[in-house]
């Protein structure tokens, strides 16, 4: 839960900071918004979650 919660506000980060700069034109984003919505609710979201917390696993496990 944590991952997901970090990822979401990384993202919303990033969306905001292309928006400022204009690299992002708010139509796009609320594209990408409903894009988001329907990945969740479709068949691939395990596999999406899965490969998210496996790749969250493998960076934890980084050590410099």
């Amino acid at each position: 839960m944590a991952i997901s919660i970090s990822v979401v506000l990384l993202l919303l980060i990033l969306a905001v900071i292309f928006l400022r700069n204009g690299g992002l034109k708010p139509t796009h984003a609320v594209v990408c918004l409903l894009l988001g919505f329907y990945l969740a609710s479709s068949s691939v979201a395990p596999t999406i979650h899965s490969g998210l917390t496996a790749t969250a696993d493998i960076v934890s496990g980084l050590r410099p």
